[in-house]
């Protein structure tokens, strides 16, 4: 699909990498590794045709797509997120046009046996031909899945994209990637603005996808559940592993132990050579001896241990002062943004050293009510803070507030006092801006690297609650796994709000869901939580329900009327689903007979004579797409039951 042939680039003169090659397969599922700076997302621009290599080839397979999400893009306003999702098929809506065109002609022309009108139904069959191949008929049916699989609901479909927030907004660009279906899918830090429900349903989407995925994470989990092979960027090197992220972790130290033992033995053969080499040389009879072995030592092939790059951030938070026992307590905690509820009748307690994550869809409110506790909100109902509690922030865009106009050590400089002053530069150097680093200006940073900055001014104070809206984002593996473990020896109150399942397991004893304008707490880490969502959510819960109440004596069923209505209205729902599931099974296999008839030459040019077919496989279509609504509201109503 994709060649790279002695790939080198460089910037300013340093080499980011020498004469890389590697291949990209059709089915390929490829994770990107390297730590921040590696040269990940240049790598993904080269392939796209971006970003020029300094020397080298890349091949792409003839008539094979890219399509490529980046970190940062420019977004398109003025349109409802429907139509603005719908531009992504600009090929398609350009066919719709031609064959409409052409059929006009067909309808007033008399010249049939013309070589004009031959030519029109020539054009025709062509452009249906490629209409169908690009899925057409089925656009709107796709759009509308992708965008309620990445979390927008149907009322968001008719609403402008400036209304959205940038987080949103990367999502409408990705349904426009994922709706195009190129052959390659480049993704630069997808989960970035995903909430864990939409990052587990574009998991599925891209494993089932049919073509190359080419991936760029910092979220372990995604990557284990995605990726089937590990390309390492590291210190201008590929190394190349057909394993998954936490394989390829293990591979790799696998790989550098045995080269180091190899090389260590191989040291020891020399060593003990040359000291034969040394104590025959000067005698007549064994030169020749001798001779053979400097030979050997010339033609032996060095055993070289592969360069590891092991800089990574050291830090731990300061010792957390003396507080209450309760930290924040709500009461009737309410918000809304003019006509908008965000939540409402919200009462909570959080007590010294718990540690709590916000998890949930993203517009639930987890990053507005951390601002509320942090006090950087107004709202309705009451926060109660404990005594001697200090609080520390990190907003969700942190390192974007960080005035680009400063050197990375004057942020650190202007907020530190007394003895801190005196160990800035330390300081920055625990978080790897070192020598000329420090007079870099912000602007120039990349993401990781200010969200390090960032990271670094909350240490400046002990604070006794730390309150964290995403804070992995841009970090790479190893700078998360330190800021976990540095968390984990926190002794304050953490709230964390992240979608990182690998970073919040274990991390937090409580989760707090945010769900439909309320909040709903579980005891236990995001484990015990997923597990417990998930199983909340079958059909067959619902029925084993049912069971237990059967089984109920009859002096403990206070409301055995209620009870027994609610049992035949959930069986009554049942029927009906079981009804529309049958009916969407006969509606798609008569719909892929037409499309399996249609393949064939003879039955297309049919087709083409009866227009009956083309309008039977239309309303095959419609009926197809009432039905699903249909089985979406009967699923509402059995939730609800």
């Amino acid at each position: 699909m994709i060649s790279v042939s002695n790939l080198t680039v460089s910037f300013s003169g340093v080499p980011l990498y020498e004469e890389i090659s590697f291949l990209v397969n059709s089915r390929d599922r490829i994770g990107l590794a390297g730590k921040n700076g590696a040269g990940k997302s240049t790598f993904l621009k080269i392939l796209c045709g971006l970003m020029p290599p300094d020397s080298g080839e890349i091949s792409i397979q003839q008539g094979a797509t890219v399509g490529y999400l980046p970190q940062d893009m420019v977004h398109n306003l003025g349109k409802t997120v429907f139509n603005e999702t719908a531009s992504s098929f600009a090929e398609i809506k350009n066919l719709e046009k031609k064959i409409e065109q052409v059929n006009e002609q067909l309808t007033i022309r008399t010249d049939y046996e013309s070589d004009e009108y031959m030519q029109l139904i020539h054009n025709l069959n062509e452009y249906n031909e490629r209409f169908m191949l690009l899925g057409g008929y089925s656009i709107e049916a796709d759009i509308e899945k992708i965008l309620l699989g990445l979390g927008f609901e149907r009322t968001d479909f008719t609403r402008l994209t400036d209304e959205f927030s940038g987080g949103w907004r990367m999502r409408i660009e990705l349904a426009k990637i994922l709706l195009q279906k190129p052959d390659v899918l480049l993704l630069d830090e997808p989960t970035n603005h995903l909430d864990i429900e939409s990052i587990q349903w574009l998991e599925d989407f891209l494993i089932d996808y049919n073509g190359a995925v080419i991936l760029v994470s910092h979220d372990k989990t995604f990557l284990d559940n995605i990726t089937t092979r590990t390309v390492e960027i590291s210190l201008g090197k590929i190394f190349d592993y057909k394993a998954n992220y936490s394989k390829y972790v293990t591979l790799r130290n696998e790989r550098r132990e045995q080269q180091e033992s190899a090389a260590k033995n191989q040291q020891k053969y020399i060593e003990k050579t040359e000291v034969l080499i040394d104590k025959y040389r000067a005698k007549a009879s064994k030169a020749s001896f001798a001779q053979s072995l400097i030979k050997k030592l010339d033609k032996l092939d060095i055993i070289e241990v592969d360069d590891q790059d092991n800089a990574s951030i050291r830090f731990r938070f300061p010792p957390a002062a003396s507080s209450g026992k309760v930290i924040v307590e709500a009461v009737n905690l309410k918000k809304q943004y003019d006509e908008k509820v965000i939540f409402s009748k919200i009462n909570f307690m959080i007590e010294r050293q718990e540690r709590i994550a916000f998890v949930g869809k993203n517009g639930e409110g987890k990053t507005t009510l951390s601002k509320l506790i942090v006090g950087a909100e107004k709202f309705d109902g009451e926060i109660k803070i404990g005594h001697n509690v200090s609080i520390g922030y990190y907003a969700q865009n942190q390192a974007e507030t960080l005035n680009g106009e400063k050197t990375v050590f004057e942020i650190i400089d202007d907020v530190a006092v007394g003895d801190m002053r005196k160990n800035v530069r330390n300081l920055l150097g625990s978080f790897l801006f070192k020598d000329d680093d420090v007079d870099k200006k912000v602007k120039v940073l990349s993401g990781g690297e200010k969200s390090r900055l960032a990271m670094c001014k909350l240490l400046l104070q002990p604070y006794n609650l730390l309150v964290l809206d995403e804070p992995t984002n841009h970090l790479d593996m190893r700078s998360k796994d330190i800021l976990k473990q540095a968390l984990l020896n926190y002794d304050g109150t953490l709230i964390v709000v992240s979608h990182d399942r690998d970073f919040l397991e274990g991390l937090t004893n409580k989760v707090y869901e945010f769900r439909n304008g309320s909040i709903k707490e579980h005891i236990g880490d995001l484990r015990d939580y997923l597990a417990a969502r998930k199983i909340s959510s079958l059909n067959e819960l619902q029925i084993k329900k049912k069971a237990v109440v059967a089984e109920t004596p009859k002096a403990v069923d206070t409301n055995k009327q209620d009870e027994q209505k609610k049992q035949k209205e959930l069986k009554n729902i049942q029927q009906k689903i079981s009804k529309s599931e049958k009916e969407i099974d006969s509606l798609e296999k008569q719909i892929k007979d037409i499309d399996d008839s249609l393949m064939n030459p003879e039955t297309y040019q049919k087709a083409m004579n009866d227009k009956s077919i083309f309008a039977n496989y239309e309303e095959l279509k419609k009926k197809l797409e009432a039905e699903m609504k249909n089985w979406e509201v009967l699923q509402i109503d059995l939730e609800r039951v």
